[in-house]
């Protein structure tokens, strides 16, 4: 299968550019003054030129070099236009894998297509389409890499009987697993081991903790990847700790040799690597300490013991060394360190592509579920690198993952599922010419796969009319070769037709040099001879153009930088690469460094400018804006991260993304003291109708900080029952008192009422009796 991008399919977009360049006064392919076809087509892509012998004959200086509709316009016949245009031909393309496993593993294909070929035209932006697979079944090499210091002496006790277990819960993920193991210590020389005589048999001689180890040594190879999983164990149990002087290990010597060195990886395999340790690793410039100036060369150094045998004899490899050779053997590093080194090793992940980073026990007792989760977080994610980049071509990437959104500026896809297709569109752009016979290419492959498109590049910079060339053409006056429609003169003539020698001069051709009337000749910057300016040259750079207005150094510059170093400059406007926007370049357009770990550009909270994040949201803060204790959806985001951490509930414990979000410390306290001011205190209901209170703050060193309750507030809280009854009670108590107070009124108004009558009686008495001594008196009187 062959597609081809012709003149059809791309003069309409070019169309469109020149127009719009016309309309604006511009027109850059006349400006250049190109004096050949190829100088034309560098230009830029939307340049042609012209071959016709008598194209312009009798209109006076006419630019063979312009726009395509510019040159049809003016009489330039569609044979003798010169505009070649970037093609791509696909020349493997094999049907993506739906597993890896049975007969045909050897045959799976993760990645579509598998090779392409790329004929490019200088400036002008090409586009193809790839595809990516994580296959199911896939076979698994595990190359289990321990430090064997003296610390570490309880996780070796601990991971005796790994191999069973390990091949256990890896059998659930793929039907074809192999293990292997090494381990390391450091190098045995001053000042990292002990080297006094009475240690180099027993360095533990006279430490009473544990009297009696093994000699220290750099790396040691002891089992070979194997499906055996007996085998692992039995090499383990026989294994002993040694001891090293300072508290960095060697550990990068031993990842380098398990990496370049034959021990068993399967090219049709995923290979994982698992660094186990509980401290900081030496690095690169830290053996000249002991006297070793020699850099590490990246080979492998195993005797016949299986031992790094060139331990003492060269430096520490590099980060970038270390990168470079997992890279180039499609090796997955592992880092299982204990929670105190988990930012050192955090931070080395950035640096080394296909790297995760996994918080180990104490005693090494959950690198099972250490080793699964961290497989998992690598199968849940796919992400493209770029092998033998030329230097003259610009790449940018555009990722589109499973909820279909196309993501510019972005070349990896993350919470994929085992079985997902996730489609990447590669915009290519080459900004020159390389020497001719120069053969380039790249390769795109995903990190830590064997499968990579490999793409093979060829440049359209020459012109078809220059195969054609006649030398001493009768054209030319016959002191000059004819190619492409003009005439290249031998030094000393000059003249469209090589019809004039140097030194000649005549004021009739001296209205051709000027732009205008009124204008300086040759803008004063060249002379005029012939009728044609000829440049001056100058100390900043190239002057051009028909009348020596333009060059290539009057344009914006950035921190002293023409161009800011991504663009060129053309008749004072900056050209600016792939990539890049802006006056003087300056504003680069990819958003993958504005892309925070939950897969939103700037978090949410702000814009992605010139590939960095301008946060809107106030209070926000942080590379990706990811900061923000004072948003109001701060609590929500954070609950999330406690819910799955401390409680394995929630929206996040479902899948693999807890890890992946939530990386911020989380302390949790008996009290939660709420009185500091830079700490927000959150809190919610949870399922249960407890209330869970935590903190949320900032630490100078930039890492979020939740400090939580072991577990929530729950109030033992009354029963409805009871409730109901108390309710009850106290109305009828409420009446029984009411009555009460209301029963002691009418008393006290009775018997003041009653008090009243009593003394109303008494005194009516009273009277009675004082009136009957005067009646009886009076009826005696009356008998008588």
């Amino acid at each position: 299968m062959q597609r081809r991008c012709g003149i059809a399919e791309t003069i309409p977009d070019r169309d469109l550019f020149s127009l719009s360049h016309l309309f604006s006064g511009l027109n850059m392919c006349m400006s250049g003054s190109a004096t050949s076809c190829e100088e034309c087509l560098l230009i830029h892509p939307s340049c042609a030129w012209c071959a016709q012998e008598d194209f312009g004959r009798g209109r006076g200086l006419t630019s063979r070099c312009d726009f395509i509709q510019n040159l049809q316009r003016r009489g330039c016949g569609a044979q003798f236009i010169e505009y070649p245009t970037s093609s791509i031909s696909v020349l493997k393309n094999m049907p993506l894998s739906s597993t890896g496993s049975g007969l045909a593993q050897f045959d799976v294909v993760q990645i579509m297509p598998q090779k392409i070929s790329l004929s490019l035209r200088p400036g002008e932006q090409t586009s193809f389409g790839l595809q990516v697979r994580q296959v199911e079944d896939y076979p698994v090499d595990l190359y289990y890499l321990m430090d064997l210091s003296l610390s570490m002496k309880d996780d070796l006790d601990t991971i005796r009987n790994l191999g069973t277990k390990l091949a256990h819960e890896m059998g659930k993920l793929t039907s074809n697993f192999r293990l292997g193991f090494g381990s390391f210590v450091d190098k045995n020389m001053s000042p990292f081991s002990y080297t006094a005589p009475k240690y180099q048999e027993n360095p533990c001689s006279g430490y009473k903790l544990f009297p009696n180890c093994v000699p220290t040594f750099g790396f040691r190879h002891i089992l070979p990847l194997t499906d055996k999983v007996d085998r692992f164990n039995e090499e383990v149990q026989k294994q002993m700790v040694s001891r090293n002087r300072d508290a960095p290990e060697g550990g990068f010597d031993a990842i380098l040799q398990a990496a370049v060195c034959k021990i068993g990886w399967r090219k049709e395999a995923y290979h994982l690597l698992v660094f186990a340790t509980d401290d900081v690793p030496h690095l690169a410039l830290d053996g000249r300490l002991g006297g070793l100036v020699e850099p590490h060369d990246g080979q492998c150094h195993l005797n016949d013991r299986n031992e790094y045998s060139a331990s003492t004899e060269m430096d520490y490899p590099s980060l970038a060394l270390l990168g470079e050779k997992l890279a180039e053997n499609n090796i997955f590093l592992i880092f299982a360190v204990t929670k105190r080194l988990y930012v050192i090793y955090k931070n080395f992940t950035a640096l080394i592509p296909g790297t995760t980073v996994e918080i180990l026990d104490q005693d090494s007792k959950n690198v099972i579920q250490l080793i699964i989760a961290a497989y998992n977080n690598i199968r849940s994610k796919v992400e493209l690198s770029v092998w033998d980049h030329p230097e003259d071509i610009s790449l940018s990437f555009t990722a589109t993952c499973q909820d279909g959104k196309p993501l510019p500026g972005l070349r990896k896809c993350a919470d994929l599922k085992i079985g997902d297709t996730v489609s990447f569109n590669v915009t290519v752009e080459a900004r020159g010419c390389p020497p001719r016979g120069t053969d380039q290419s790249f390769t795109i492959k995903p990190v830590g796969f064997k499968d990579r498109l490999e793409v093979a590049v060829d440049y359209q910079c020459d012109c078809g009319c220059s195969q054609t060339a006649q030398t001493n053409s009768s054209i030319c006056s016959s002191i000059g070769t004819y190619k492409c429609g003009t005439c290249h003169c031998e030094p000393g003539y000059l003249g469209a037709r090589c019809e004039c020698q140097e030194g000649e001069a005549s004021s009739m051709y001296q209205s051709a040099c000027r732009e205008a009337e009124g204008k300086q000749i040759c803008s004063g910057r060249g002379e005029c001879s012939c009728n044609q300016c000829r440049c001056f040259e100058s100390d900043f750079g190239k002057i051009y153009g028909s009348f020596c207005e333009c060059d290539d150094f009057s344009c914006p510059r950035h921190k002293g930088i023409l161009c800011s170093g991504h663009g060129e400059c053309h008749c004072g406007e900056c050209k600016c690469h792939a990539g890049y926007v802006g006056d003087n370049c300056n504003c680069s357009t990819e958003t993958s460094s504005c892309i925070s770990d939950d897969g939103k550009m700037c978090s949410g909270r702000g814009n992605c400018v010139c590939g960095r994040c301008q946060c809107t949201e106030p209070g926000a803060f942080g590379d990706t804006c990811e900061k923000c204790p004072t948003c109001p959806d701060a609590c929500g985001t954070k609950r999330e991260c406690i819910e799955c951490r401390l409680f394995d509930s929630g929206r996040l414990a479902d899948n693999q993304t807890c890890q992946r979000l939530c990386k911020d410390e989380i302390i949790t306290v008996e009290n939660l003291k709420t009185d500091d001011p830079g700490a927000v205190l959150c809190l919610y209901k949870t399922d249960n109708d407890c209330v869970m209170k935590f903190t949320y703050s900032e630490h100078a060193s930039g890492q979020s900080i939740l400090t939580a309750l072991k577990e929530p507030e729950c109030g033992g809280g009354p029963e409805a029952m009871t409730v109901l009854l108390a309710v009850v009670g106290s109305i009828l108590l409420v009446g029984v008192v009411l009555l009460a107070v209301w029963k002691l009124v009418i008393t006290i108004h009775d018997r003041r009422e009653f008090a009243r009558f009593q003394s109303a009686r008494s005194r009516a008495r009273y009277e009675m009796v004082r009136m009957i001594p005067s009646a009886v008196e009076h009826c005696l009187y009356t008998s008588l």
